[in-house]
């Protein structure tokens, strides 16, 4: 048994946060390492994290009007040519079939690394009046970048995604629908993944190749490195006249279309296990775990099993006719402890343990995944289980993003001297978020990436037009704050 436990075991966080990382996706069974560089198995746990999370953000996404749809994973090389600035962006990263069927082809194909090319040639073939518009499409699919530093689930040769891509008759319309977005991601990591952000605008030299305009999501790791977790951009008509999509107007002028493209992708299972995984294992909220609660039930005597398995049993079809996702570990040859141990490493937000002492008092101990030790567990009645449990779930959901709210908030600091944030992000840790006062402009902006490694993650929207103060760099004047961090 305890060679058992010690496989179970991960590097503390606290002595090595990568390694504590990778081994705990490892030891959760989230994902395995792929015989091909860079690419990694999803297996049933941490691909039910993503079915859960995919499910609930594809119900977020219709509810503005897109609709699902499918496009070739292959694209003609000439395609991305077609997008100076776009190809410009994505030319180191992609991968090109050259050969197929045992002969060369004509055209090299491009994997995708993105739908935009793609998307807008059909777009060009459906569009033609401005009855055609608003055209909304989203795509759930898998991606090819080919990246030379990659980590399970954060950056991986091969990754799952959503896209969204849409086409409108005015800028405004377009504009709307890029920040609407913005916000659809927002609640959604925040509300149902439990996860700090903060949310605005890139810097120009942080915008999507081809973008007028990029706007982010950014959380950041107790490590002290910042995580996009999404992006919504309003591309204007790059893409439209560079694929000659054109519509007539009401007027019955040719006009070009407004667009935005918007996304995330599995990178939301890395910021989950950062954000608030500990030294025990995952922690799941429990919206997206793919185990709610798990069930052990406890004996010593073999006359007691029989009576402590049905109740277990009875207790677990409740809870799964009320709609929870459960597990009655009935396993055998492994003792309570191993499972106790067990069900932690896989992040279950709420353990129910029940012996006989239990059954004879018509209740179970209920243990809380996000409370460590005696403080997380409580006696919980049978007759009030499901209430209860659903009770607890919540309050489990609400402190997991009050805990990360509290370690984002701790590694948040204004500064506004500039060799103060120098030494800050030369420190030990990532440096965390740098709030500050900057210019705009990208001489200032450089000057920061390459002496401190730290970029502009976001520019919060809707700051007060009459705050003053001076850039960080270069003391002129500066109208806005920024946050700038060491980045994933």
């Amino acid at each position: 048994m305890a060679d058992k436990m010690d496989e179970k075991k991960v590097t503390p966080r606290s002595q090595d946060f990568a390694a504590w990382y990778n081994d705990l996706i490892i030891r959760a069974e989230l994902a395995d390492y792929s015989p091909v560089r860079g690419c990694i198995v999803f297996r049933p746990d941490g691909f039910a994290i993503w079915e859960n999370l995919r499910d609930e953000l594809d119900r977020r996404i219709r509810q503005t009007g897109a609709r699902n749809a499918y496009f070739p994973l292959f694209i003609p090389q000439s395609f991305l040519k077609k997008e100076a600035e776009h190809v410009e962006g994505f030319a180191p990263e992609v991968a090109v079939v050259t050969h197929g069927g045992g002969k060369q082809l004509e055209e090299p194909l491009i994997v995708r690394p993105t739908s935009e090319t793609i998307i807008n040639h059909m777009f060009a073939q459906w569009i033609h009046s401005y009855r055609d518009l608003p055209l909304m499409i989203n795509q759930w699919c898998n991606v090819v970048r080919w990246e030379m530093r990659t980590r399970p689930f954060l950056r991986t040769a091969e990754f799952l995604w959503q896209e969204g891509h849409t086409a409108h008759a005015t800028r405004q319309e377009a504009e709307h629908e890029t920040l609407l977005m913005l916000e659809v991601y927002r609640s959604f990591v925040e509300d149902f993944l439990a996860i700090p952000l903060i949310a605005g605008r890139k810097s120009a030299a942080e915008r999507f190749p081809g973008a007028e305009q990029t706007y982010t999501i950014e959380s950041l790791m107790p490590d002290g490195r910042a995580l996009q977790c999404g992006t919504s951009h309003y591309l204007g008509q790059n893409f439209a006249k560079a694929f000659d999509i054109r519509f007539l107007d009401e007027n019955n002028e040719l006009q070009h279309p407004h667009q935005t493209s918007w996304g995330v992708s599995t990178r939301l299972l890395g910021a989950i296990v950062m954000s608030h995984g500990d030294d025990q294992g995952l922690r799941l909220p429990p919206s997206v775990a793919s185990t709610q609660v798990v069930i052990v039930p406890i004996w010593r005597k073999a006359g007691e099993t029989a009576k402590v398995l049905s109740v277990a049993r009875d207790l677990a079809g409740k809870l799964t006719d009320a709609g929870l996702r459960v597990k009655n570990d009935e396993r055998e040859g492994v003792t309570p402890g191993f499972k106790f141990n067990d069900w932690e490493m896989r992040g279950v937000p709420l353990r129910l343990e029940i012996g006989p002492r239990d059954v004879a008092a018509g209740e179970v101990v209920a243990a809380r995944r996000d409370i460590p030790g005696p403080p997380g567990k409580s006696k919980v009645q049978l007759a009030e289980i499901v209430t209860s449990v659903r009770a607890m779930l919540g309050q489990i959901q609400a402190n997991l993003y009050r805990q990360a709210k509290a370690q984002v908030d701790s590694n948040t600091r204004q500064f506004d001297d500039y060799a103060q944030l120098r030494a800050q992000m030369e420190d030990e840790g990532g440096g965390g978020f740098a709030e500050l006062y900057w210019c705009g402009n990208a001489r200032c902006e450089t000057r920061i990436r390459e002496e401190t490694r730290a970029t502009c993650r976001a520019i919060p929207l809707n700051q007060s037009p009459d705050q003053n103060g001076r850039c960080i760099v270069c003391r002129e004047p500066a109208a806005e704050r920024a946050f700038f961090a060491k980045a994933y």
